[in-house]
């Protein structure tokens, strides 16, 4: 895009984090490839980041749910004669109503947008990045994925996990190459996440306001700890409690804690 500046793919930027780390990312001068679902909310946001920025924004809707998704993608960004020096795997989203009761079709998407989709589009994007010896790759995981796994939002939970550790993975072997690679692990963001899956009422309700972090803050965090190269990142002193809880209390006292969490929703 623009002459000498550096090109990061974000997904799911039309809002929240992803719309956040976009604006750190062109306050910063990095050009910037925007993806979700929704079309409007991207353009919106490319037209006031290049405003306030100088930076170029290009716009590619896709739905990552979509098997041929990621292959796709990068066609289209080929196809514009573009490379992608930074990727940030933001797109996600969780069904809160119990395994059984959740659409069989809802659990896939998942499962292809937080899981596949990150995998996929590191595995096509990561070579550029290694040939010309720059590169970032943020994967947006959460605390969720450090604590033992809940009830209702059944898969949510082990999906982070398994990116926290490819992402560790993907640190060690990206050593020496220019790439850097982090999680970024997110406790209770003021985001339309809650929205989306009908939670925001219970959560703000079950969770006083001090264990929450507004999205810009999140954003400036995630993004500083890739630059420094660092595995993972959990933004808030009281994630970081909570995370190391979660590690070290023997099951039967950290599946009761977060079965309390549960239960706490439930009664509200």
């Amino acid at each position: 895009m623009g002459e000498g500046r550096r090109t990061i793919l974000i997904t799911g930027a039309s809002a929240g984090i992803g719309a956040a780390l976009a604006r750190v990312c062109a306050g910063r001068g990095y050009d910037l490839i925007l993806t979700a679902r929704r079309e409007g909310p991207l353009q919106s946001l490319a037209e006031e980041l290049s405003a306030a920025y100088g930076v170029a924004v290009a716009v590619i809707p896709a739905d990552l749910a979509d098997p041929d998704a990621p292959v796709r993608l990068v066609e289209a960004i080929t196809v514009r004669g573009l490379a992608v020096d930074g990727l940030i795997n933001n797109a996600g989203f969780s069904r809160t109503t119990g395994f059984l009761t959740t659409d069989p079709a809802d659990h896939a998407a998942m499962v292809r947008v937080m899981l596949s989709a990150p995998v996929e589009l590191s595995r096509l994007l990561l070579p550029g990045m290694v040939a010309r010896g720059w590169g970032r790759v943020l994967n947006v995981a959460s605390l969720a994925g450090q604590m033992p796994a809940t009830g209702g939002d059944t898969l949510y939970g082990p999906i982070k996990s398994f990116l926290i550790k490819a992402s560790q993975g993907l640190w060690l072997e990206m050593r020496g190459t220019g790439v850097h690679v982090t999680a970024l692990c997110p406790g209770y963001t003021y985001t339309e996440f809650h929205d989306v899956n009908s939670s925001r009422e219970q959560v703000s309700a079950a969770y006083p306001r001090w264990m929450w972090m507004d999205a810009d803050r999140v954003a400036r965090i995630g993004w500083g700890a890739v630059e420094a190269n660092r595995p993972r990142v959990t933004p808030g002193v009281m994630n970081n409690v909570l995370a190391a809880l979660g590690g070290i209390l023997p099951d039967t006292m950290a599946l009761k804690m977060v079965g309390g969490h549960a239960r706490r929703l439930d009664r509200l």
